[in-house]
């Protein structure tokens, strides 16, 4: 039942994935040790990293990034990186990199997919040349348990038997990129924005709480009120169910709820965007999310297919994010205002 419903759930995602494109469409912290991977139990590499699963914030964890391997492709209008990352044992991320040529220290967008969207997308010369074509940098990657991410587990352990790890790891991850980030030289992290859908824009509002480096935001049908949502939503699998309704298990993910951090993300500008006949989020927590929503917030409903579609079409929900990114004030247009209302008349 699982492996059918994850099967139909990832290519419902890729075929998602293809429509935004449209080409293109708590408790007291416990610190869990990280355990090392199967195939190489000799890597010292991260000896001592622990991390906080109760909360998205990374205060309380401590991660040790390795150097990252790195795999450049040269196009005419943009370069693509592929990099291996890693700052926890037995995890290494495949992250994407899209420079458009000509622009010094573009801004960049953070994309980050829901389960169990893998990084097929951010392979495609046309994805690719999407993203890139208005001089803003790209940056794509998957949440934990994902695609390549996903090995060494016993089947039983997935994305959502294992949802705080997942939330809390991948909010971690998002911060850890942006550290990673700022130490190229060659992106504009005072304009740093995300678009995300699904389980991915759940945790991006969770990091977006505790990162105020995340400038813009743009969460497409987030998942969220987690007792509303594992009991009535179809992408629960029926044999499985009843383990996610367990107080305990909710218990876990209660610190987690992004209903709870919504409005007190730190972005600048935020957008919700919600397929109305889209049913993987049940309607009542839907309303949840939405009533959470913070004030001066953009909220875009889309009652069908063809309407999402005519939004998403060749990139067009893209300038929203792009706008409002480029539209924030550079650092030194910040301390020239400074200055001028400091300067004596």
């Amino acid at each position: 039942m699982k492996s059918n419903l994850v099967l139909f759930k990832s290519l419902a995602a890729l075929a998602l994935s293809s429509t935004l494109l449209f080409l293109a469409r708590t408790s007291p912290a416990q610190l869990s040790p990280v355990p090392a991977p199967l195939a190489d139990p000799s890597d010292t590499r991260f000896k001592g990293v622990q991390e906080d699963w109760t909360t998205p914030a990374l205060s309380g964890s401590h991660l040790m990034p390795a150097h990252p391997l790195e795999f450049v492709n040269d196009y005419p209008r943009y370069t693509m990186e592929l990099l291996r990352v890693q700052w926890r044992w037995g995890d290494p991320i495949d992250l994407y990199v899209m420079k458009p040529k000509g622009v010094k220290k573009p801004p960049v967008i953070l994309y980050l997919y829901g389960y169990p969207t893998d990084t097929d997308i951010f392979k495609r010369d046309d994805y690719q040349e999407l993203v890139t074509r208005n001089g803003v940098a790209a940056v794509g990657f998957v949440s934990a348990l994902t695609g390549h991410r996903y090995h060494d587990r016993p089947m039983k352990q997935w994305f959502l038997s294992e949802l705080q790890e997942c939330l809390a790891t991948s909010a971690h991850d998002v911060q850890m990129v942006l550290d990673y980030l700022a130490t190229r030289g060659d992106l504009d992290m005072d304009r740093i924005g995300m678009f995300t859908q699904g389980s991915g824009a759940s945790i991006a509002i969770l990091a977006s709480a505790v990162d105020p480096r995340i400038k813009v935001l743009e969460a497409l049908d987030p998942w969220g009120d987690w007792p509303t949502w594992m009991a009535a939503s179809p992408f629960v699998p029926e044999d499985e169910r009843a383990q996610y309704v367990k107080p305990d298990f909710l218990k876990k993910v209660a610190t987690l709820e992004p209903v709870d951090w919504l409005p007190r993300i730190q972005a600048k500008k935020f957008r919700l965007d919600i397929e109305l006949f889209d049913t993987t989020t049940p309607g009542p927590a839907r309303e949840k999310l939405r009533a959470a929503v913070p004030t001066g917030s953009s909220v875009m409903l889309y009652k069908n297919m063809d309407e999402f579609k005519s939004a998403f079409e060749d990139g067009k929900n893209l300038k929203w994010i792009q706008h409002e990114l480029q539209s924030l004030p550079s650092p030194t247009e910040t301390k020239t205002d400074t200055r001028a209302k400091s300067t004596p008349q």
